[in-house]
């Protein structure tokens, strides 16, 4: 049991009085983290006039654990304790009537989401060189925080950028070997497309061949003859009666 792996958390908390018809307050900021091994800090600031902190022992987040009804193992409890302090919905409650030198007490709230249980921590003020070593101490975590981010960011960009090159890279080389797969194929086209055009002149040749007036003269002799023409019957000779012959006069003579 302890804050194993907790890593510092940066808010802005939504600000209220708890008394109604107050005056408007400023942006506040907030930071939790843990101081030692065994302590969770509370900070937040609106760097003018409110400065509070909370110290929480593991012994009192076990007693909120058993007042706000959360079962579970420690590491649930503070999984949920996390994600409700990473929530949109942070708010920070001023308690007592607005002075110059802005409230006395304050409490920070947290849910996971609506209908969840309420995280409540109560703050404490802190005033002169307390205050104004929680603002500075604020202020740099923030800008470590910053700094942190921004160079994952450049990291990030750079893998990016790399990955953007190795893509390219080998859309490249995909598009050259394509081009080559392409012009191959195109090459065994025109080449299937020549040998069927020489098969086909073959085979035309070949037909003609076969169908040569000498070749069908010499398969068929009989049919260089040329028929006997029959004369039509309306151009023949009509021969009308009997050729009487002097069967005497033949024989005499």
């Amino acid at each position: 049991m302890g804050f194993d792996d907790f890593e510092p958390i940066f808010g802005q908390a939504k600000a209220e009085w708890s008394t109604p018809n107050s005056p408007p307050l400023r942006p506040f900021l907030f930071n939790v983290h843990v101081s030692g091994s065994s302590c969770l800090k509370v900070h937040v600031s609106d760097f003018y006039s409110n400065t509070f902190e909370a110290v929480r022992s593991i012994e009192q987040l076990e007693d909120l654990r058993d007042m706000i009804g959360i079962g579970g193992s420690w590491c649930e409890f503070m999984d949920y304790l996390v994600a409700s302090i990473k929530s949109d919905d942070v708010k920070l409650i001023l308690d007592g009537q607005p002075r110059a030198d802005g409230a006395a007490y304050a409490k920070l709230v947290a849910q996971k989401s609506k209908g969840m249980p309420l995280i409540s921590i109560s703050l404490a003020k802190l005033v002169d060189a307390n205050a104004s070593e929680v603002m500075a101490n604020l202020s740099l975590e923030v800008y470590k925080a910053f700094k942190s981010m921004q160079n994952l960011l450049v990291k990030e960009q750079d893998r990016c950028c790399l990955l953007t090159k190795v893509i390219s890279a080998e859309q490249e080389k995909t598009e050259t070997i394509q081009k080559q797969l392409d012009t191959f194929l195109y090459s065994k086209r025109q080449k299937s497309l020549k040998m069927n055009d020489k098969s086909n002149t073959d085979a035309l040749s070949a037909t003609g061949l076969q169908d040569s007036p000498e070749k069908l003269a010499a398969q068929n002799p009989g049919s260089t003859k040329v028929a006997k023409r029959v004369v039509p019957a309306y151009r023949r000779s009509k021969v009308r009666g009997v050729l009487l012959q002097d069967t005497t006069e033949d024989g005499d003579n």
